[in-house]
């Protein structure tokens, strides 16, 4: 499950244009790339906070990131 969010979120932010370090800068809040780089290889759980976050920086529902199917 992990690794799917973390090829989900790494497939949106590819599709959208954005680096790790692009994408750490529409993050309201602490995260560094390490951090996503981890949650994109499916290496870390991360909070379903940290999630939200994603995809608001995404802007994308976090619904089209936990999707697991």
């Amino acid at each position: 499950m992990l690794k799917k969010i973390g090829e989900n979120v790494k497939r949106i932010r590819i599709e959208k244009g954005l680096t790790q370090v692009d994408l750490v800068g529409r993050i309201e809040a602490k995260i560094d790339t390490t951090n996503i780089s981890r949650i994109e290889k499916g290496r870390t759980n991360a909070t379903i906070h940290t999630l939200f976050r994603i995809s608001q920086a995404l802007e994308v529902p976090l619904s089209e990131i936990c999707n697991i199917k």
